[in-house]
């Protein structure tokens, strides 16, 4: 498999060419007594911050106490100089790989008969190879998977925060995930990696921590989002707001906004995908209970349809809505260019220590190939160690989870130098 460039001063488009068809997904999972699979799991939680002493936030609050779930697999070294950090996006959580072991006694049945979210990945002899990496993934401030975030109680009342919860920033993401790598003794990097606004918090830390990371490994993602991500982003948003039983946040204990986030999640998720991909899943198809009076002429017939309405309604029975608000946000104004470099994206990119390697999807709209390239051009203009690759893909923007083989590969070989 070729398409693995290292840039000189000016990097030319490269795109990653497999020796035989990709990949598109697992077509089983590893079961916990599988010798690749890292086993039962279960989440850790440490308290970071106090309510005595809050964590100061970007946007000049702060909050605490503040509480972090996250998941480690694999050996420390003596040396302490395997550590690999993933990120996740938007709506993912700390449990990256295994199977949760207390998935149903906390509630998170989703979890029940199903691996964490890169399974694929991660594990003995897997790409992220548990036999070499001591691997972290930790759930981010502002979500619903462990971490504080609205949905939890605020000490001054004892109900949930609701839109009382504190803007929250992709900064603010990074140094609690720091924060949290000091409190367990873990000075220095290996590698930071993650996809979609996982891989945008890899690109903060290479800014914030060039001193900490040694590689940095960005898949489908981009030092900003794009003007057409923030308009999806602003109606998805819209939908939650407008919902009957948003309340101004204050749903808990009642019924929770739930049309609205389940028409959050089905427009996002029309982003994830690919009209390519589309086609070729559904084309035209009907259902084939589609409704046939005439009073049902306005439900669900088309195949994208059905598959549109089971996303959102899975999404609502294990998201919150005030979450979904807040990180979206954060997605929308996170800019690296603004942030480190006033404007100036080149200038920004002064700062990296680290190798980078960033991997774009060929039809991925949402964090579009064209947007990876530009930041792959900025550092190469600084000389900077970058590796440019762009995979063919039907699959849109999910391609970095479900193209295991390609994004497998390209791992592999770049954690290897």
């Amino acid at each position: 498999m070729g398409g693995r460039r290292r840039f000189g001063p000016r990097p030319h488009r490269q795109r990653c060419r497999g020796g035989g068809p990709l990949v598109r997904e697992q077509s089983r999972y590893d079961p916990p007594d599988s010798p690749t699979s890292v086993g039962w799991t279960e989440a850790q939680k440490i308290e970071l911050f106090g309510e005595a002493t809050p964590f100061a936030l970007e946007g000049g609050g702060s909050i605490g106490p503040v509480e972090v779930e996250y998941e480690a697999y694999g050996r420390l070294s003596p040396a302490k100089d395997n550590v690999i950090l993933i990120a996740h996006a938007l709506s993912g959580d700390a449990h990256a790989a295994g199977w949760d072991r207390r998935a149903a006694e906390t509630g998170r049945t989703y979890r029940v008969n199903r691996p964490g979210w890169w399974d694929a990945m991660i594990g003995p002899g897997k790409p992220l190879d548990t036999g070499r990496f001591f691997i972290l993934c930790s759930n981010f401030l502002g979500s619903c998977y462990g971490t504080t975030g609205p949905s939890s109680p605020d000490p001054r009342t004892g109900k949930p925060y609701g839109l009382r919860f504190p803007e929250v920033s992709v900064n603010d993401w990074v140094r609690l995930q720091a924060h949290l790598l000091d409190r367990l003794g873990l000075e220095r990097v290996l590698c930071v990696v993650g996809g979609s606004l996982g891989g945008q918090q890899a690109i903060e830390w290479a800014l914030a921590y060039p001193e900490r990371v040694r590689k940095c490994i960005v898949l489908a993602a981009s030092p900003r989002l794009s003007t057409q991500g923030l308009a999806f982003n602003a109606v998805g948003r819209y939908s939650i707001l407008n919902d009957p039983h948003f309340r101004n946040g204050n749903y808990y204990g009642g019924p929770p906004p739930a049309a609205g986030l389940a028409a959050a999640r089905m427009l996002a998720h029309i982003t994830y995908l690919s009209d390519e991909g589309m086609h070729e899943k559904f084309g035209r198809r009907k259902r084939e209970d589609a409704p046939a009076q005439p009073d049902d002429r306005f439900g669900i017939q088309f195949q994208v349809e059905s598959y549109l309405d089971y996303q959102g309604r899975a999404f609502v029975q294990r998201f919150d809505a005030n979450s979904y608000l807040y990180i979206s946000r954060a997605m929308d104004c996170y800019d690296s260019a603004e942030q480190w470099g006033d404007g100036d994206l080149a200038k920004a990119c002064e700062r990296i220590r680290s190798q980078v390697m960033v991997v774009s999807f060929s039809s991925d709209w949402l964090y579009p190939p064209r947007q990876c390239y530009e930041f792959a051009l900025a550092l190469s203009r600084n000389r900077k160690p970058v590796t440019y690759v762009e995979v063919p893909s039907r699959y849109g923007h999910d391609a970095f989870l479900v193209e295991t083989a390609p994004v497998g590969y390209l791992l592999t070989q770049f954690l290897k130098g």
